[in-house]
């Protein structure tokens, strides 16, 4: 390949990069937008601005599509779950109330994302369909796992605590509850009076810990 060439396909490989991104984040708008039915190769590029073709040059069949955006959005979701921009540069293994109330915070905000409610769209189909629950399994899995280690290290809970690893779990739960609230109306201000109360539970229970718990003096 030439020099020449080299640089007249970088262009063209990137446009298609930036068309596969935006059918994407169409595919993952159109259903926490418009459901499950909606998420049609042909309404996904109409959403993205690109022809059908174009769509079906990335994606041959809407199962292609769903599969991709799938593996996105649960990508997506680990990375906001691992990623904290609030990161505490306090000790690893101290837990303080404001690391608390930041943890919960981060785990709602996870959970009453776009990109929870495309999953919870692609989880309802999956009720009935063996093929895209094989499918979905192993990508929720490992976005489980990220989410737990990821808000037991944001609130600096000792990874042998067991205590604190229930409490953790609990939480990411009752974030999937307010998640689950904020598909149907706009829960927000009672959602704010269930974190406000929940991380005074924690806080409280952190500090009542027996002193012979992992991560306390």
């Amino acid at each position: 390949m030439t020099a020449s060439s080299a640089n007249i396909r970088s262009p063209q490989q990137e446009r298609s990069r930036l068309t596969r991104e935006r059918l994407l984040r169409s595919t993952v708008d159109a259903l926490a937008a418009d459901g499950w039915a909606a998420a049609t190769v042909a309404a996904v590029a109409e959403r993205a601005g690109v022809s059908r073709g174009a769509a079906q040059h990335h994606f041959p069949t809407r199962e292609a599509l769903i599969t991709a955006a799938l593996e996105q959005v649960f990508e997506d979701m680990t990375r906001a779950a691992v990623g904290d921009p609030h990161a505490s540069p306090e000790a690893a293994d101290e837990v303080t109330p404001d690391r608390v109330i930041r943890a919960v915070q981060r785990a709602v905000d996870v959970y009453t994302g776009t990109e929870f409610k495309a999953a919870l769209q692609v989880w309802a189909a999956a009720a009935s369909d063996p093929a895209l629950r094989r499918l979905i399994l192993p990508l929720e899995a490992k976005f489980a796992r990220a989410a737990h280690q990821r808000t037991m290290a944001a609130m600096g809970v000792a990874p042998d605590d067991e205590t604190g690893y229930r409490l953790v779990q609990a939480t990411l739960d009752m974030a999937r509850g307010l998640g689950l609230a904020d598909t149907l109306s706009d829960d927000a201000a009672r959602r704010a009076l269930v974190v406000d109360t929940w991380s005074a539970q924690l806080v409280a229970a952190f500090e009542s810990a027996p002193a012979d718990r992992p991560g306390t003096d």
